[in-house]
């Protein structure tokens, strides 16, 4: 069995969620290649319930413009919950937050520093493509919000092995009636969330900003599985 990193961790490893993108298009071949290794993602039985709308060039301005005007006049149209509860995921988003806006220089008493820098979520962070997935609510729309969750991995990993960067965005989700509105979507298809994709601006300080991750044991039980834990 292999002992060494294989190509597969250094693609893991080195994907970000850049927070700004250069302008340059992504071509047609990787865009078709990004969503053809996505496609091949598992689902519950192979249902395969994603349904993916990609945003580029005069589409991705106008849906901005409308999302920007969504968000000044309040309209708020989220198909799911978003909430992290009062304990230590709360904390972990806490602490994400405020290590992105020191990352751009926003003060935490800066309120409108930190208003406007939201707002370019619903600009996708400048990326010249976006990617919009929903998905049908059978049940309660946990497997079926899981089998999302993976197409969007591989879809990440993808554009990560091809150079690229894409960040996934819950905010996107904020506006679902403003996005089914604008792409033609049914509404029984919710929409889940967003993905802005492109190439990432390595000149970016908010580009930087590394994200760490909690150490194994404290979200991994093992049992009868010696030494995989060992000095932790």
């Amino acid at each position: 069995m292999p002992t060494t990193a294989s190509p597969f961790t250094d693609i893991a490893l080195a994907r970000r969620s850049p927070r700004q993108f250069l302008p340059d298009p992504v071509s047609p071949s990787d865009i078709r290649g990004v969503l053809e290794d996505a496609q091949t993602a598992p689902s519950n039985s192979n249902t395969q319930q994603w349904t993916v709308h990609v945003v580029s060039s005069a589409a991705r301005d106008a849906l901005s413009k409308e999302l920007l005007r969504a968000e000044e006049e309040g309209r708020t149209s989220p198909d799911f919950t978003a909430d992290y509860g009062d304990g230590v995921y709360q904390e972990r988003a806490q602490a994400q937050a405020a290590g992105h806006y020191r990352a751009r220089g926003i003060e935490r008493a800066d309120r409108e520093g930190r208003r406007l820098a939201v707002r370019e979520n619903l600009e996708f962070y400048g990326a010249p493509h976006a990617a919009f997935l929903f998905m049908p609510v059978i049940g309660d729309g946990v497997r079926t919000a899981g089998d999302i969750g993976m197409y969007a991995q591989n879809f990440l990993l993808s554009l990560a092995s091809r150079g690229l960067g894409g960040i996934p965005q819950t905010i996107l989700g904020f506006y679902a009636d403003t996005v089914r509105e604008f792409l033609g979507v049914p509404e029984d298809l919710k929409l889940l969330f967003g993905i802005s994709f492109g190439t990432a601006d390595r000149t970016a300080p908010v580009n930087e900003f590394r994200r760490g991750r909690v150490p194994l044991h404290q979200s991994v039980v093992l049992h009868d599985t010696p030494g995989v834990l060992d000095g932790q």
